[in-house]
């Protein structure tokens, strides 16, 4: 998706600048595509200037590299299941004297990590 990668080419630009992914959030920064390709529409980002082409470009492998994790960090949050219910796990395994890698939840937590690692 070109908006999701022309995001992350301004998050990385952002972020070798001081700054965070918040500016979307404030309306700083807006991305749109007209149908004629992606653009950044607005660029209101106090002490930082408008990034060029070639300055995106040059971070579209951390950029590709964060997106990808982003989406597994998304995988993983849905297979992790419910806080409490990993809590209960914990609870079990300690009153098992399980609190170390032979718990139920450090293996299910490990299977989710191995099924899904990052870049």
């Amino acid at each position: 998706m070109a908006v999701d990668n022309l995001y992350w080419k301004v998050v990385k630009y952002l972020e070798a600048n001081s700054k965070t992914n918040s500016e979307f959030l404030l309306g700083n920064v807006k991305i749109q595509n007209d149908g004629s390709g992606d653009y950044i529409k607005i660029w209101n980002v106090s002490g930082v200037t408008k990034p060029t082409d070639s300055q995106l470009n040059a971070l579209a492998s951390t950029a590709t590299t964060e997106q990808n994790n982003n989406k597994i960090r998304k995988t993983r949050k849905r297979a992790y299941g419910e806080v409490g219910d990993q809590l209960d796990l914990l609870y079990k395994d300690m009153l098992a004297g399980k609190g170390d890698s032979t718990g139920e939840w450090f293996k299910s937590i490990k299977a989710v990590k191995d099924a899904n690692p990052k870049e």
